[in-house]
């Protein structure tokens, strides 16, 4: 199977076969390298032949690889051509200069043969473990936009720092239903506004989690689906509007599989920056903010600190939907005026994203709907919510996490308006994000649900559950959901809750 990425740098496109992910010159370097490996153990006749068709092919490979850049992937690969390489020439070399060709002892050349293809060997394994991702093609009928916000709130100050005059700021991207872009349109990077932005999340992302940023470098080589500051939809109809927290050091790009394909089905999506909060944070003015927080090992202590960076998060979200508000009457310029429906709003977010979302629909009645993507609700649980609730979890038990599901069943059963709390089989903690994308396919990280159907899932349930309660479609929401896993729905009346 194949996949078409788009790459903005010329226009055009490139293919990257999806089972190993890798490009056409990078699959075809691997019969070329392996075969100078086996020319040794060939018949003197067919030798030189092999050795001079699979150098060639490795050379044009080489080549066309340093053209677009040489992932770490590949290094393995070329190591072991090269060293297989002078063994596979030395006997073409003494031929031409009338020598008699010699082969060493086929118990001493096996182990360097063995070696040379386990190197190579390691390309496709380490390609297929850290690839590029190929983000799936949004399966609604508005092409997708995107572009970048920051906003400073004048009446908040900045609480990570100790300067009086700094005042709260916020990055904010937003996909959005577009026109049709011409074929060719430079796509967006996943991770940034230009190469410099995405390499620097990147890094980032990787010191959150403690892996060498090598590891995950493909990742900010990805593009996505959508354009940035692509023509709106023409039509003039107004949008339903979706704000998203990241994770905990998490990136407003985290969830843009997600966010794409809300945009498609007609959502305009706000996924926040929290600076200080997020891995890297880069600013107009050209600073990078990277984050300021971190555990202590203690999980009272983390507890009590996690509830204040929600409370941050959640004046953030709200802050956002009053900016949203200002852009749609055309308080702030921009080509989303009189295009975003801001009397249809959910709030929703990943983790500590998801416990930031619960706090603002508590705090601020303008979000009527609200998402939490495995968030553990931090803070405080009162008032109650009053808006309808959906909770998607992996798989907890008391043995994994005691206090998870009491505190949210709590959260939950007191909401005065019907809530949801959907278990989904096989998924993990990032299966909720675009992780299973680009991360190794390991189920303890990622969940097993694969890296198409994880995606897939999270924005099916979500997108049912928004075109409930926002566009009021009707249907048995409860028997759509089920479909995706174990449902519990919590009603406003505690007695008759199930």
């Amino acid at each position: 199977m194949w996949h078409r990425l788009p790459r903005p740098e010329d226009g055009r496109v490139t293919e990257i076969i999806a089972g190993l992910y890798m490009s056409p010159p990078e699959f075809l370097s691997l019969p070329g390298a392996f075969a100078l490996v086996v020319a040794r153990w060939l018949p003197s006749a067919a030798r030189p032949r092999v050795t001079i068709v699979a150098g060639a092919e490795l050379v044009l490979c080489t080549i066309a690889l340093s053209v677009v850049g040489i992932r770490w992937q590949m290094l393995p690969v070329l190591t072991g051509a090269a060293v297989a390489l002078p063994f596979a020439l030395s006997p073409l070399l003494r031929r031409r200069t009338g020598r008699p060709a010699r082969r060493a002892r086929w118990w001493l050349a096996l182990p360097g043969s063995v070696a040379c293809a386990g190197l190579i060997a390691t390309g496709p394994v380490a390609a297929w473990a850290f690839p590029v991702p190929a983000f799936p093609e949004p399966s609604g009928d508005f092409a997708v936009g995107t572009r970048v916000e920051q906003w400073t709130d004048p009446r908040r100050p900045e609480s990570f720092t100790a300067d009086p005059d700094d005042r709260r700021t916020v990055v904010v991207q937003l996909w959005y239903p577009a026109q049709q872009s011409p074929a060719g349109a430079q796509r967006a990077r996943y991770l940034g506004r230009t190469e410099h932005e995405a390499r620097t999340v990147s890094d980032a992302l990787a010191r959150e989690v403690g892996l060498p940023g090598f590891l995950v470098s493909g990742v900010s080589r990805a593009h996505t689906h959508s354009v940035f500051d692509a023509p709106v939809s023409g039509g003039g109809e107004r949008f339903p509007v979706v704000l998203f927290s990241p994770g905990s050091g998490g990136v407003r790009t985290q969830n843009t599989a997600w966010a794409e394909e809300l945009a498609s089905h007609g959502y305009v999506v706000a996924a926040l920056d929290h600076p200080y909060d997020s891995a890297a944070v880069l600013l107009a003015d050209g600073r990078t903010v990277n984050t300021g927080i971190a555990s202590t090992g203690d999980r009272d202590k983390d507890d009590e600190l996690a509830a204040g960076w929600t409370a941050v998060r959640a004046a953030d979200l709200s802050f956002v939907l009053t900016q949203l508000d200002s852009l749609d009457r055309g308080e702030i310029a921009g080509p989303l005026t009189g295009r975003l429906d801001t009397g249809r709003v959910a709030v929703t977010g990943h983790s500590m994203g998801g416990a930031a979302a619960l706090q603002a629909a508590r705090q601020d009645r303008r979000f009527d709907a609200v998402i939490d993507l495995d968030g553990y609700p931090h803070g405080p649980t009162t008032p109650s919510l009053d808006q309808p609730t959906l909770a998607l979890t992996q798989a907890v038990t008391p043995a994994t996490d005691p206090r998870y599901l009491p505190r949210l069943t709590e959260a939950l059963q007191a909401s005065t308006a019907t809530s949801y709390r959907l278990t989904v089989p096989g998924a993990a903690h990032l299966t909720f994000m675009d992780g299973p994308l680009y991360l190794p396919p390991v189920p303890s990280i990622v969940g097993s649900l694969g890296r198409t159907a994880s995606p897939r899932i999270v924005a099916a349930a979500t997108l049912s559950f928004l075109d409930t309660t926002l566009r009021h479609q009707p249907g048995d929401l409860a028997g759509i959901l089920r479909a995706y896993g174990d449902l519990t729905v919590h009603h406003p009346d505690p007695d008759s809750s199930r």
